[in-house]
């Protein structure tokens, strides 16, 4: 163990929609850490205090939530027509792995106004709008983040609310253009509905999408559900996280994601299961009262094995893809008819989701789907860590 002085990196601490993490300039990390992908996580990890087999991140950045144990970095983009490269890291907890398969929608909020904070972004407006278009490096897609500008700087503070936030900011609007490559499938399985077999676990009807992110969405009432579950009542009971990672593990091999069960160790971040049932009046975590006149339906999604306490950005998008296609589980769950947008219940609250599909050849294309977030940044300054970390 080393005993030389901390050294020091500069960061960024934002919250991004219900999300949370410490952003970084690329330019700005140590330069093993630029050139060497071990030297990068070992780095990461150790900012955010993982791995803590207290399952506290009490030594880091972390919040100990899949919502809080999370990591980007921005730089330049090297891509045509966009104005920075995205990276996000999901850290886990209690292993030293970092999850670099996919993307986070409600940090992607926040990656547009730390870009402009930056100076990433060329000829920014006095007042208005403006747009940033990220390419998202992990997944290879094309993120809008619609960024209000007021008197030359990125505009925080608003009255914009997210439920699973305390306090209101300024809306940002994000566009996830071509969020399935039309070269791609978008139900890997080729069917909008599928038997999803989990050995010891049942047998289950499933939709399986590659939206956003890879999701497998599940009828809370064949899982023992109701669908207005919160937190606690899925978190605290190990038992049934264990199903859920189970039922994870083998929908990742029908998605063709992973070959063998054993493999989802190494892919905690994606993908997604959620569980979805017709809109229920509920009581959010809040203490607010939703009423099916609120909703048209409800989704509960887990994310790095817990249930997760409002909605994942990416997993949004997959719902709002999901529900405007006649057919599948999520859509069956909102009543069934030609959506182009839905409001669905989570622990939290309520979200409003949409996408604009059209159909050639027999094959849907997902053309954008879309929602609003908020974004703002809480610290920045320079991270500490030990020296001898990315030895």
């Amino acid at each position: 163990m080393s005993d030389a002085p901390q050294i020091t990196v500069p960061a960024t601490y934002m919250r991004g929609g219900t999300s949370k993490g410490t952003f970084f300039r690329i330019e700005d990390l140590p330069k093993i850490a630029q050139e060497n992908q071990g030297a990068k996580d070992k780095l990461l990890l150790r900012v955010v205090g993982s791995p803590d087999p207290y399952g506290k991140q009490i030594d880091g950045m972390g919040g100990a939530t899949s919502s809080t144990s999370k990591t980007v970095l921005v730089g330049k983009s090297s891509v045509p027509n966009h104005d920075v490269d995205y990276y996000f890291g999901q850290v886990s907890i209690d292993k030293p792995f970092m999850d670099w398969s996919g993307n986070c929608g409600n940090l992607s909020s926040a990656v547009g106004p730390f870009a402009i904070k930056s100076g990433y972004v060329e000829n920014v407006v006095q007042n208005g709008i403006q747009t940033v278009r990220i390419w998202q490096a992990n997944i290879k897609k094309t993120i809008l983040c619609h960024v209000p500008i007021k008197d030359g700087r990125v505009q925080e503070i608003g009255d914009y609310e997210i439920d699973g936030v305390a306090f209101p900011a300024a809306e940002i609007k994000l566009e996830f253009v071509e969020p399935v490559d039309p070269s791609e499938e978008l139900f890997p399985t080729g069917n909008l509905v599928d038997d999803l077999e989990v050995p010891g676990v049942g047998t289950f009807k499933a939709t399986m999408i590659t939206a956003g992110i890879p999701t497998i969405f599940l009828n809370a009432d064949e899982i023992g559900y109701k669908g207005t579950e919160l937190q606690n009542d899925i978190n605290s009971d190990k038992e049934a996280l264990k199903r859920f990672e189970t039922i994870r593990a083998y929908g990742a091999i029908k998605m063709g994601l992973i070959s063998d069960v054993k493999e989802a160790e190494t892919r905690a971040h994606t993908p997604k299961v959620a569980f979805v049932s017709k809109s229920q009046n509920y009581t959010a975590s809040s203490g607010k009262e939703i009423t099916v006149d609120d909703i048209d339906l409800n989704v509960r999604a887990l994310s790095m094995g817990q249930l997760h306490h409002a909605m994942m950005g990416t997993a949004s998008v997959a719902i709002g893809v999901a529900a405007c296609i006649p057919g599948t589980l999520v859509n069956l769950a909102a009543g069934g008819a030609d959506l182009d947008s839905v409001t669905f219940g989570h622990p939290s609250g309520t979200l409003k989701v949409g996408a604009s599909i059209s159909k050639e050849n027999g094959k849907f294309k997902v053309e954008k789907a879309s929602m609003s977030r908020s974004a703002r940044i809480i610290m920045e300054g320079k991270v500490h860590v030990p020296a001898d970390t990315m030895e």
